[in-house]
């Protein structure tokens, strides 16, 4: 049983063409199936989202007795229903306990469900388990040994599903669920949706609240949001859960109308006369910030969005900003680093006594050591190379040395090549910065996403070709910090001109 998108399941839920308990024995159904191969979904949940779906049912039932009440109820929780998962990474939430993707934490259990969570809960969302992750979430494919083997994509399963929201992309992608949690740190929503041919969002910095149990993560680099099937579902995601929380340390701005209008709204200047349209200008780039050329296939994929948006009446000039791809790396790696270094003392200090060899993988164990090793000064002059480098860029987008010549957005790939073959950057490496940039390292697989860390601005992998070999390719659309809405309407342009599959062709 099948569905395109969670919004199209939710409307078949709420006109009860099938019911919540239905539609959840059809995902854990679909799980047992697959999961055992493609190993993305962990710490399942099924009999406290059983009892869940059958509320649900009982309450649509009865709104539908009352006039006006099931759209009532829809209009609430445009959700109701949908089953989901979380990513096995932090995201309190009460009964669905976390790995970390670690053998050093057992199974956590939260005493809350975070800000995020509890938004989840009131849209509809039925969580019934969590996703599989590389342990602390620190690498861009998801082979952690707690699981006792690589997740596998689904369009190959000798390939990456890409990391570190890998379980999540595989699960969407092999039709297990319609929508999943993800996170992003470097590109952790954005590399496994390229990878697995799906929509991935990358909020601005301050958007999802991170509470109540932390302000940020990793100094502000990290946020949270979906990996999904359609541009609609990540839009409708972000009108129920965006907005800061009680004490947040600082907020993205938010739209005064609904993301999921602002997507009609761009969809009817593509049906429209051509003097109603909107141009936007676009920055596009098919080689790496230091100029270095990407896999023939990737940058055709790249060379083909930029045509197309400038068929759809858009403005699209070759260049990019004035950095390198280590002005991003460099200083976040010290972050990411001292906040992997942070977690494991917390828990080594609670438990009192240090991880052992077999509990920590090698390349965490020396991220670790970077972490504890690094000063205080070190990493504020880390956090001041960020912030200098979020200015330099901001004033490229707004056209600071060409005025009247910003960019509302930036394309470019997601990925320097399609999905990588399982083994390819397993955590095995024992010396973290040069797994990240070393001749074999991360940044030549990704050397792209983390940028969009770096700034806080808003950034998402749009599906749009496939390789020679069958796996999928993604574009990346970033945009000024706080403009999600300007992502989310051109990647639904691009959606209306470009239609991509809802999963990949996995035996069924």
């Amino acid at each position: 049983m099948s569905f395109p998108d969670a919004t199209t399941l939710a409307e078949q839920i709420a006109s009860r063409q099938i019911g919540a308990a239905e539609a959840l024995d059809a995902s854990i159904a679909r799980c047992e199936a697959v999961n055992p191969e493609i190993n993305a979904v962990c710490n399942p949940a099924f009999a406290a989202a059983r009892e869940q779906a059958r509320e649900i049912d009982d309450q649509i039932a009865l709104a539908r007795r009352t006039a006006g009440g099931i759209q009532a109820l829809r209009q609430e929780r445009p959700f109701l229903g949908v089953p989901t998962l979380l990513k096995d990474l932090a995201s309190a939430a009460i009964g669905l306990p976390s790995t970390m993707g670690s053998r050093l934490f057992g199974k956590i259990d939260w005493p809350v469900d975070s800000s995020l969570i509890q938004r989840y809960r009131k849209a509809g969302f039925v969580l019934f388990g969590r996703t599989t992750s590389p342990e602390m979430g620190i690498s861009p494919s998801t082979e952690a040994l707690a699981y006792g083997g690589p997740t596998r994509n689904p369009w190959n399963i000798a390939h990456s599903p890409g990391g570190s929201s890998g379980g999540a992309a595989a699960a969407v992608a092999a039709d297990i669920v319609t929508i999943a949690h993800a996170s992003d740190g470097a590109g952790s929503i954005r590399i496994p949706a390229s990878a697995c041919g799906l929509f991935g969002l990358k909020p601005s910095r301050g958007l999802i609240p991170s509470g109540p149990l932390t302000g940020e993560g990793w100094g502000g680099l990290a946020t949270e949001h979906v990996v999904t099937r359609s541009v609609r579902d990540s839009a409708l995601t972000l009108d129920v859960c965006a907005g800061s929380d009680v004490g947040a340390p600082y907020a993205a701005p938010t739209r005064a109308r609904p993301y999921l209008d602002e997507l009609a709204q761009a969809l009817a200047w593509l049906d429209g006369p051509a003097g109603q349209r909107v141009q936007l200008r676009i920055a596009v780039t098919w080689k790496t910030f230091d100029g270095t050329t990407v896999h023939p296939e990737v940058e055709q994929a790249v060379r083909e969005a930029a045509r197309l948006l400038e068929s759809l009446g858009h403005i699209v000039d070759e260049c990019a900003p004035p950095v390198s791809t280590l002005d991003a790396l460099a200083p976040m790696l010290d972050v990411i680093a001292s906040g992997t270094a942070m977690a494991i003392d917390i828990f080594e200090n609670k438990r009192g006594r240090p991880a052992g060899d077999d509990e920590l993988e090698p390349t965490t164990r020396s991220a670790v050591a970077l972490g504890r090793s690094l000063s205080a000064p070190r990493y504020l002059e880390s956090l001041g190379a960020l912030h200098r480098l979020t200015r330099k860029v901001a004033g490229f987008m707004q056209g600071d040395e060409r005025p009247g010549n910003g960019y509302d957005l930036m394309l470019s790939p997601t990925l320097a090549t399609p999905a990588i073959e399982l083994g390819r950057i397993a955590m095995s490496n024992p010396d973290f910065l040069d797994y990240r940039l070393g001749p074999d390292g991360v940044v030549h697989y990704s050397p792209f996403t983390p940028l969009a860390n770096a700034l806080g601005q808003p950034s998402a992998s749009v599906p749009f070709a496939l390789s020679e070999s069958g796996l999928p390719i993604g574009v990346m659309l970033t945009g000024r910090f706080g403009e999600d809405h300007r992502v989310l309407q051109l990647a639904a342009q691009i959606e209306r001109a470009r239609p991509w599959a809802a999963y990949a062709p996995y035996r069924r």
